[in-house]
């Protein structure tokens, strides 16, 4: 056939596979941020910027599962909606990707597992495969088969955070960041298994949506560990007191 069947819509609105999908994800969000919390990890006198970051970042998750809400139950006009909102809100995790992730360099307090060159360039290409994959399914928006497995795939591209506060990531080893992005990889492989036991085949979207989350790991390594990489990681840290701290060295551990 030229073009794939389309999923019909009134199976569209039966399936609550792509609502359940976004509620787990969801899920493992609020329980990875929760833990932290619990743990005395995480505390609310941080400074601003970091609430910002965390109020855009966790309504993206609510935007995120309303919109798979409305979806599952057959509500287009408002996902319709919800989507105009979520591009928007794309530009603004970007923003907010970047500027906390710089922010965090310049003070030269990166998590003691990761090397700060590397944290520098992997979280800002993370969150820009992230809004390519968003961008993807909004051009795909009327192929219903294509948009929601391209939505949940760039859901699952930055789960990585949640997951590296779940995991234990000062054990994890230099591919700790790594690892936490590849947990993501659960959320598609479910759906293709899914499509092979409905359908007998894996649909194209889920490999697109797969090479979006494996690719922040090659474009990152591949910057992070060249004269790229040092001359960004110089630029961002002048004048800051991250020029102090060895961007490919990893920290001590912090005392008790």
């Amino acid at each position: 056939m030229a073009t794939m069947v389309q999923e019909s819509s009134a199976a569209a609105g039966k399936d609550s596979f792509y609502f359940r999908s976004a509620a787990a994800m969801a899920i493992i969000v609020v329980a990875g941020f929760s833990m932290q919390w619990a743990m005395g990890r995480s505390t609310f006198a941080a400074r601003p910027l970091v609430h910002v970051h965390a109020l855009i970042f966790m309504t993206w998750v609510g935007i995120f599962v309303a919109q798979s809400w409305f979806a599952s139950n057959g509500s287009a006009a408002l996902h319709r909606r919800l989507g105009q909102l979520a591009a928007v809100w794309t530009l603004a995790m970007i923003l907010l990707g970047f500027w906390i992730t710089i922010d965090v360099i310049q003070r030269g307090t990166a998590p003691f597992f990761f090397q700060p060159q590397h944290f520098l360039i992997a979280n800002p290409v993370n969150v820009l495969c992230f809004a390519v994959l968003i961008a993807a399914a909004l051009k795909m928006r009327r192929r219903r088969d294509w948009h929601m497995r391209l939505q949940l795939c760039a859901m699952a591209s930055i789960l990585g955070p949640a997951f590296g506060r779940l995991l234990p990531m000062p054990l994890l080893g230099a591919h700790a960041w790594d690892i936490a992005l590849l947990c993501g990889l659960a959320m598609p492989a479910v759906g293709m298994a899914r499509d092979l036991r409905r359908e007998g085949r894996v649909h194209p979207a889920w490999w697109w949506g797969i090479l979006g989350i494996l690719a922040p790991i090659l474009i990152a390594h591949l910057i992070a560990f060249s004269p790229l990489g040092d001359a960004i990681y110089a630029f961002v840290t002048s004048g800051h007191p991250g020029a102090a701290v060895d961007g490919l060295a990893f920290a001590p551990p912090p005392t008790m």
